[in-house]
């Protein structure tokens, strides 16, 4: 039976969010973002803690991707696309005037919901970021895939077979060479758009082990439609809707006693 979402009544966010030791890594401040005469983002703040796992959640549509890409200014490639509010990183305005993208995106790895491996050998896939800033020492090389693919757990799978195409590797295989080749330039933040979603179950429980074992040297951002998968992997949740991020806070408060009356109907299935 299909229920009906709730009405569309807005309350000011609720924020009970677990604060790192180390402090925001992301402030976003009052951001806002229109396709065109459309809006699609409205005044969302957050702060996104450094060395933890954030995951962003809510129905299809609802802009988590669209906030994801935000981070790393990868909507710069929508025609019509303008965005309001501010979202600092290290005490800067990555939307400010005179940002440099390029090295922005350096500091933002990014994952995707395929996995998206160039169709060249394991190794190259891992240092193409170095080698597109020039570096081709090859010390520097091996030792960057090394530390990458054990990183992504991936280093005994793949070291005897480092000159053959990623293109033969599983899918599961796949998106951790993609995890690796995001952090072989050593990003501060790990953007990842809903990882799992073309995975089997054995390939997201890898990835979500992975998570795990990343959390505390990267800060990781994941948006999921899978809400037992943030319930495993995160320390906040953001749970947004319509555009808007209705709850912030605690993974296991927005799970088991969340503040706000959407959020208690989408993680109970009531809509979504």
């Amino acid at each position: 039976m299909n229920v009906v979402a709730p009405e569309r009544q807005f309350e000011p966010t609720s924020y009970h969010v677990k604060k790192s030791p180390e402090g925001a890594a992301l402030d976003i401040r009052n951001f806002n973002l229109w396709y065109g005469k459309s809006q699609a983002l409205h005044g969302i703040d957050m702060e996104v803690q450094k060395g933890e796992v954030t995951a962003l959640i809510g129905p299809s549509g609802c802009g988590k991707s669209t906030l994801l890409r935000c981070l790393n200014r990868m909507n710069d490639l929508i025609d019509d696309l303008r965005v309001s509010g501010e979202i600092m990183v290290d005490g800067f305005d990555i939307y400010g005037p005179g940002v440099d993208v390029i090295a922005l995106r350096k500091r933002m790895g990014m994952v995707f919901q395929k996995p998206n491996p160039f169709a060249m050998s394991i190794y190259d896939n891992v240092v193409y970021p170095l080698r597109v800033d020039g570096i081709t020492k090859k010390s520097i090389l091996d030792e960057t895939c090394e530390r990458a693919l054990r990183s992504a757990a991936l280093w005994d799978e793949a070291k005897d077979r480092l000159n053959e195409s990623a293109l033969g590797m599983s899918g599961g295989q796949q998106q951790r060479l993609c995890i690796a080749r995001g952090i072989a330039s050593d990003p501060e933040v790990l953007l990842m758009d809903e990882p799992c979603s073309a995975l089997d179950p054995i390939a997201t429980a890898k990835i979500e082990e992975l998570i795990h074992q990343l959390r505390g040297h990267y800060t990781i951002v994941i948006v999921t439609h899978n809400m037992q998968q943030a319930a495993r992997v995160s320390d906040n949740t953001g749970f947004m809707y319509l555009g808007r991020l209705i709850e912030y806070g605690a993974t296991e408060t927005i799970f088991s006693a969340p503040k706000k009356t959407q959020t208690l109907d989408y993680v109970t299935g009531r809509f979504g």
